[in-house]
């Protein structure tokens, strides 16, 4: 029969088939649907069309080339429909029993190329100079006294909210509270720690690497793995090693191990799903800065663990998992990472 798996993190249940699971094979996508231009219609992310976005905040310029012009490796530009915005104040204020607070905060697009390249077709060089730019806009929107969150995803392919442009990019949202998802993780990470003592997610990478069933692929630095309790199938978790609860502190040294990491394990899943429409997010701790002195996360430096989250959209949620809370896999990971594993690239 269905088994009822626990995150151990979050205390959230899944339903994983067992009985009469579908096959990894059955999941192949098909490929992610083709871009929907208009004719006369240009990629506002291409190098030459600078002019259709907002001007840069920032970009890697190696030739001396001038900013919102061509010239560019990396370029970071703001949302042209943000959910958050940099300028004004949070207003804190009540109406009646409701909270309410300006939407004031950040929304950025990280171009991770000028040419109209899709993710897995990015060199893995220009993958390394993406990921040291995202690292800098974290550190600069940290002295932001009223962000307190940063949260780093991928939408790729309609099905996952990408929309019909198919070039390469990163969001970057700084919030001005935290995120309930994630408070989650804390909440689960810091009881944890307080029964036992240690980080629960170093333990649980100790003892999937001791039991290997859901082990994607390892590297230098980090590891690939199937989540327990995964919510969907293929879900695939990347974890340092190392214990660390901050994503932007991480070393610069070991981008491009990461990068070889999340390269490979991309390619494998395409192998068996095809060109997959994808979520890909990071969790990675709270800024803190004075919180401390207010009782807040006094263990969080041991506690917490920041990963990134790549999540496949193959199937639909529907009433029974918004009225429960429980997600359905019809695929067990451990049958997911089996494949994925074994795929030849």
């Amino acid at each position: 029969m269905p088994e009822l798996r626990r995150d151990p993190v979050v205390g959230r249940w899944v339903i994983i088939s067992t009985e009469r699971p579908r096959r990894p094979d059955q999941f192949a996508s098909g490929g992610v649907e083709a871009e929907e231009l208009a004719p006369g219609e240009k990629c506002p992310f291409c190098e030459s069309n600078e002019r259709m976005t907002a001007p840069e905040i920032s970009a890697v310029r190696p030739h001396g080339s001038h900013p919102n012009g061509p010239g560019w490796d990396i370029r970071v530009i703001p949302s042209i429909s943000p959910l958050l915005r940099i300028e004004g104040n949070l207003d804190r204020h009540g109406h009646g029993m409701y909270d309410l607070i300006n939407a004031r905060g950040a929304h950025e697009i990280v171009i991770e190329s000028p040419h109209h390249l899709r993710e897995h077709e990015l060199p893995k060089e220009q993958v390394v100079k993406s990921f040291n730019v995202i690292l800098d806009r974290v550190q600069d929107l940290e002295r932001d006294p009223d962000i307190k969150y940063v949260l780093i995803f991928k939408n790729y392919g309609k099905a996952a909210g990408g929309g019909h442009l198919h070039h390469a990019r990163t969001q970057i949202i700084g919030t001005p509270v935290n995120l309930k998802r994630v408070k989650e993780e804390l909440a689960g990470a810091k009881a944890y720690y307080d029964y036992k003592e240690r980080c629960l997610f170093c333990d649980m990478l100790k003892q999937e690497m001791l039991y290997g069933k859901r082990i994607v692929a390892e590297s230098r630095h980090f590891v690939a793995l199937a989540a327990f309790a995964s919510r969907f199938p293929f879900e695939t978790w990347i974890v340092p090693k190392e214990h660390s609860c901050d994503f932007y502190k991480v070393e610069r040294g070991k981008i491009p191990d990461l990068t070889e990491l999340m390269t490979t394990v991309s390619a494998k899943m395409r192998k068996v799903i095809g060109d997959f429409p994808f979520n890909f997010v990071l969790h990675t701790a709270p800024f803190r800065r004075d919180a401390a002195k207010r009782g807040y996360w006094e263990t969080i430096e041991w506690d917490y663990h920041w990963h990134f989250e790549i999540l496949p959209i193959l199937t639909r949620v529907a009433g029974f998992e918004w009225g429960s809370g429980f997600y359905i896999n019809p695929l067990p990971p451990e049958d997911a990472c089996k494949s994925v594993k074994e795929a030849k690239v």
